[in-house]
């Protein structure tokens, strides 16, 4: 058994607390609100999982270093554009040798770090590692079937945590191409936007279909460019949960894109929602991605047009289908 504390009482930190705790684990779960431990703890619900009770064994706090010290292993679950902050919260009660999973997804807009690359930089006394694939927090509270995989900067690391992790209901696999993951994770939720949109504005399927497989191939070329792994984004991390990402309902990105091709603003859609829209910080940081490895990424600029410039949806999408004719793959030759 060890000792765990998930930093974020979200959907997705309590679907893992409740995972982790499954698995014989000792867990605590942090919220960054006393109210909202307090009425976690007495009711045992949490508002975004309203089918879920929360097991008694799970200790919830909003002390953070009652969360944080003496845990083996602290999974940070807490929105990309916080992780900075509660990271600097939390390295002085991590012990040394410790290890911190990062499974919020994101890259942060101001030095296009990654979230382990913010952990090693504000915790450098742990070891950082990432946890993503296609795995909604309704479904894994609820026990089904799900896929995933663990990157980490060595194997031990990895195998230690695929072991704390693993389940008859939650399957991981294991990578040292921790940059890729992150990638796929982050920008899987800017094309989900533009999948949304596209449903918002009656498109249909072959556009939805056009859309992932055409994401795909951008988020692939700038990650490449990065130096992540063609694999990676052949894998769970890449294509798999931009799939369910852009397919599903309980994807809060589509959600918000659909409501983008439907006419409301980016500040309308995120209040609609009522929970964080990934995707609306990764695309700014995409584009300026875009910009300093020279990657051509015309639908995630087209999202970026339409988040933060007010562009019509159906101008952005003429603006995709009339670009200048090209050869899906440049790598297959003609043979004559």
């Amino acid at each position: 058994m060890a000792k765990l504390g998930v930093i974020g009482a979200g959907s997705w930190g309590t679907a893992l607390a409740i995972l982790l705790n499954e698995n014989g684990n000792e867990v605590t779960l942090w919220s960054h609100r006393e109210a909202e431990a307090e009425r976690i703890r007495s009711t045992r619900q949490i508002s975004k999982l309203p089918e879920v009770t929360l097991p008694e064994k799970i200790s919830v706090t909003a002390d953070l270093e009652q969360a944080v010290s003496d845990k083996d292993a602290l999974i940070l679950v807490v929105p990309s554009n916080c992780v900075r902050e509660t990271a600097g919260k939390m390295s002085a009660f991590v012990k040394d040798g410790a290890v911190v999973v990062s499974a919020s997804k994101g890259i942060e807009e101001s030095t296009l770090k990654t979230m382990t690359d913010i952990v090693d930089e504000l915790i450098p006394q742990a070891q950082s590692a990432v946890l993503s694939g296609p795995s909604h927090a309704e479904e894994v509270a609820r026990s089904l079937p799900t896929t995933c995989v663990i990157g980490a900067g060595s194997e031990e690391t990895a195998r230690y945590l695929q072991k704390l992790f693993m389940s008859p209901v939650f399957r991981v696999y294991i990578s040292s191409d921790m940059l890729g993951i992150e990638l796929g994770g982050a920008l899987k939720n800017v094309i989900a936007l533009a999948a949304g949109i596209a449903d918002g504005m009656g498109y249909g399927d072959n556009a939805k279909a056009a859309i992932i497989t055409r994401g795909m191939v951008e988020i692939a070329r700038l990650g490449m460019k990065m130096g992540g792994k063609l694999e990676t984004f052949s894998g769970l991390t890449g294509i798999g949960d931009l799939i369910v990402t852009c397919a599903s309902m309980h994807s809060r990105n589509r959600r918000a894109g659909i409501l983008l091709g439907q006419g409301y603003s980016m500040e309308e859609a995120m209040k609609e929602v009522n929970m964080v829209v990934e995707g609306v910080y990764s695309a700014k940081s995409a584009m300026k991605l875009s910009e300093k490895y020279g990657v051509e990424l015309p639908i995630i600029e087209q999202v970026n047009r339409i988040l933060f410039e007010g562009k019509n949806p159906k101008e952005a999408v003429s603006n995709l289908m009339l670009r200048d004719s090209k050869q899906e793959n440049s790598l297959i030759p003609w043979e004559k």
